[in-house]
């Protein structure tokens, strides 16, 4: 499975005259840390904020929300992971936007992993289609499914967070992650591998008759 990159998006998290928003900002030695510990993951946030909301321009203001309340409270971070503290203030605003939100679009651009491959020197242009055809699938496959399954996999299968980070993020018992995680496979299977025939389903009628 291929992530979404956001093209060229970073977050504006302040001026030369202070903050966006006009207040004073934390100290430098605050500033410097979590550049450190939690700028890193930007994309990965844009990534799990598009798969939960379908939506990539509502998933920049998402983002750029979400990194703006990490870093007022990044004192209170202890030393956790901080990739599923910020994943968990991510998803927080996506509930946020969605409840404020009366719909969402649909995905329309092109996955940049598709267009990668569309130029790839090394593949013939049959092979770049079958490559795109294949990531579009995949892609349509996860949307599809309702969105704590969606947001299962997505944090497990494409950031490769752990059952109990999932559970941190996700606010469940860890229980209920396994749960949606096998749910997850299950929808995706039937969404991805092709169907048994019509003999499969009914056995092999020459075996039968042995």
């Amino acid at each position: 499975m291929k992530k979404i990159q956001p093209p060229n998006f970073r977050p504006r998290l302040a001026t030369s005259n202070g903050s966006a928003s006009g207040l004073p900002w934390p100290g430098a030695d605050h500033a410097s840390r979590f550049k450190q510990l939690v700028l890193p993951h930007l994309d990965s946030a844009y990534n799990l904020a598009r798969y939960i909301t379908r939506d990539p321009v509502l998933s920049e203001d998402i983002v750029q929300d979400a990194f703006v309340r990490a870093f007022r409270a990044f004192g209170q971070f202890r030393g956790e992971s901080p990739k599923a503290w910020l994943f968990a203030i991510v998803r927080n605003c996506c509930r946020s936007a969605q409840a404020a939100a009366a719909s969402t679009r649909l995905l329309a651009e092109v996955d940049e992993a598709g267009s990668e491959a569309q130029h790839d020197p090394t593949g013939t242009p049959e092979d770049a289609a079958i490559r795109n055809a294949e990531i579009g699938a995949v892609r349509e496959a996860i949307e599809a499914i309702p969105e704590p399954f969606r947001e299962a996999i997505v944090l497990r299968e494409l950031e490769g967070f752990s059952y109990s980070e999932i559970a941190q993020i996700t606010e469940v018992a860890m229980g209920t992650v396994m749960s949606r995680l096998s749910r997850a496979r299950e929808m995706l299977a039937k969404l991805l591998l092709p169907s048994p025939g019509p003999e499969a389903r009914m056995g092999n009628p020459e075996r039968s008759a042995k």
